[in-house]
């Protein structure tokens, strides 16, 4: 799930040790005078736009330099000894069964260096906004081994940075999802997926709650379950599908404890579903609760657990101090559950062509309660792909007062199911709005509609006069969360722009506005991914740390934003040093064990860097988890 239009990001090391005893050319390793011999190195590197990134890439066993500002690249070779070399580290290099690793400068196999002249002579054009020049061969004897490539930054001929490339896992993301009005606000539920591609459909209504789990208890009946059941108020509704995400505490047998508690989420299943006849589409997974155990004891006598591993934690809690700890265990033993709802359909069994028919003579017999329901029939067959979205245009629906709310529903239906009608809709709901010119949900959906087709340059557009508009909506009862949303999506695409003209001033002065904006309303996951990897992508890394890191102590995180946050976090030690840090990988670890071991992998193979390992804390982790 590597994104590819990106170059990769680059972590600068600057920690000096012994040089391996190898043969290192003509470079000098400067060590008291290096300030001064590596200034102009130093200068270059300090007025790089934070915009500008490179990488080394791979082509068989030719090295190539890459960058994305060649402005930048031609400041940085200036004179005759100005040059590069790329260090060749592998794998092997942090085997487990090494004890140590052996601080050296040095990391691996050096290449000759590549200097200035031949560097400016090399470059070539090699995609949009894309340089590359030839820097190296891999020797032959390590072509077959798991490696990664290291860049010396040389100022005359003294070795002034070392960088270690590093790539993220990138994701397709969007403007935040606005929703739509149709009998209420709705929204996309859109799934994080690779930049190879992007999956969503129109979200039933969703509810999420916990049930805790007496202790030994493994069976729920319909005593149990109905209270909750009567409480969600599901007359109208049947449950569609249920994700249960067990926990149990973490005293006791790892695989005992991970068998009761899917035992105790399928007779939650089983409880619900005699509530129903449909059957329920369901997902269970289970892991036991180590992450909110280290946050609870964190700042208690218990404290002192949070540097063991767990084989250590649970040796130290058999027995009496157990039972002491019950306080704080009892609250570990729970399933997340989340549940999504579809309106009882009363027309079901119906084909796509009967509701049409029906539809439209119950239009003619102005029987407006008919025609909703066999409206929200027919959005159910083009959801569940029973029949095409080309029924939305069958459909006729008079421009009148009475048909307002229905005319609007199928625009905005139309739109949310398929962004191509964009175009369409906008001037459906542009005719619409003279008819009902103070119409809330009309005006709404003009606007969401409206910035989407901004951003794609698809209209044009008056920037001040857009912003004076969204403003405006809170004339026509649109609450204040809804605007800001809307606002921060307006600064999403004028930092975009701004970017594309490499305006880097004003583009942080949007990206500020976002960052100070975005707590004003609810996010989804979806959310939290798109402005993420958008923090991200404009150089705004730590922003995106911030936004997250909350979230990554929580067991309920959805698991590619965790790993997008491993992605963002992994490579900075004082982070990495951190004891709450431990959280988190547990929690990857419980998620998803063999993705969390992949980030270790090399570049090449899609993972951050196996020379995250150099980090004795990460090396540790790493170890314990995947070394089997």
């Amino acid at each position: 799930m590597k994104g590819k239009s990106l170059l990769l990001l680059s972590l600068l090391l600057l920690s000096y040790f012994n040089v391996f005893s190898q043969h290192t050319y003509d470079i000098v390793f400067p060590s008291t005078d290096r300030d001064q011999k590596c200034k102009t190195c130093f200068d270059a590197f300090r007025q790089k736009p934070k915009e500008v990134k490179f990488s080394v890439k791979r082509d068989g066993a030719k090295l190539f330099f890459e960058v994305n500002d060649n402005d930048w690249f031609n400041t940085l070779f200036v004179n005759s000894g100005d040059g590069i070399a790329v260090d060749i580290v592998v794998k092997d290099r942090y085997a487990c069964a090494e004890e140590t690793i052996a601080n050296t400068q040095l990391r691996g196999f050096l290449l000759k260096p590549v200097y200035a002249q031949a560097l400016k002579s090399g470059l070539r054009t090699s995609g949009e906004n894309r340089f590359s020049v030839f820097i190296g061969n891999i020797p032959e004897g390590l072509l077959n081994d798991e490696m990664e490539f290291n860049i010396l930054f040389l100022s005359n001929k003294n070795l002034c940075q070392y960088y270690v490339i590093y790539d993220l896992e990138s994701y397709a993301w969007d403007l935040l999802d606005m929703g739509m009005y149709l009998d209420d606000l709705t929204y996309d539920t859109k799934k994080i997926e690779s930049e190879t591609g992007e999956a969503y459909s129109i979200r039933n209504k969703t509810m999420k709650f916990i049930i805790p789990f007496q202790k030994n208890k493994s069976n729920y009946s319909q005593a149990d379950i109905k209270p909750i059941y009567d409480s969600l108020r599901l007359t109208d509704f049947n449950i569609k599908t249920i994700d249960i995400k067990a926990y149990s505490s973490i005293e006791g047998i790892p695989q005992r404890n991970i068998e009761l508690q899917e035992l105790r989420a399928n007779s939650i299943v089983a409880a619900l579903q005699t509530f129903q006849k449909s059957t329920i589409k369901t997902n269970v997974t289970a892991s036991e609760n180590w992450v909110e155990f280290f946050n609870d004891i964190k700042g208690t006598k218990y404290d002192y657990l949070s540097n063991l591993t767990k084989k250590e934690v649970r040796s130290k809690i058999e027995g009496a101090v157990s039972r002491e700890m019950e306080p704080i265990l009892k609250n570990h033993r729970k399933a997340v559950i989340e549940l999504e709802l579809e309106k009882k359909d009363k027309y079901s069994t119906a084909s796509a062509d009967q509701l049409l028919a029906k539809f439209n003579a119950a239009v003619t017999a102005n029987n407006l309660t008919e025609v909703e329901e066999l409206q929200n029939s027919i959005f159910e067959k083009i959801r569940s792909k029973e029949t095409s979205s080309d029924i939305l245009n069958k459909m006729e629906i008079p421009l009148q007062d009475k048909f307002v709310k229905i005319f609007n529903k199928n625009s905005a239906y139309k739109y949310m199911n398929d962004f191509r009608e964009a175009l369409t809709v906008y001037d459906e709901l542009e005719k619409l709005e003279k008819l009902v010119p103070k119409d809330a949900g009309v005006k709404y959906n003009i606007m969401a509609v409206k910035i989407k087709l901004w951003r794609y340059n698809a209209i044009e557009i008056d920037e001040v006069s857009l912003k004076n508009e969204i403003n405006a909506l809170k004339n026509y009862g649109i609450g204040s969360g809804l605007i800001a949303r809307m606002l921060v999506n307006y600064h999403i695409i004028k930092a975009e722009n701004y970017m594309r003209s490499r305006d880097y001033a004003n583009k942080d002065q949007s990206v500020q506005y976002i960052n100070g904006n975005y707590k004003k309303f609810p996010l989804s996951d979806y959310d939290y991914l798109s402005l993420a990897q958008f923090f991200s992508f404009y150089a705004n890394t730590d922003l995106a740390v911030e936004l997250l890191e909350r979230k990554a102590r929580s067991i309920d995180i959805d698991e590619d934003l965790l790993f997008y946050y491993l992605n963002l976090t992994l490579v900075d030690p004082d982070l990495t040093k951190d004891p709450d840090y431990r959280t988190v990988l547990l929690n990857a670890t419980n998620m998803n064990k063999q993705r969390f071991c992949e980030l270790f992998n090399a570049v090449e193979k899609g993972g951050v860097t196996f020379q995250l390992l150099e980090d004795e804390y990460l090396r540790k982790n790493y170890c314990e988890s995947c070394n089997n």
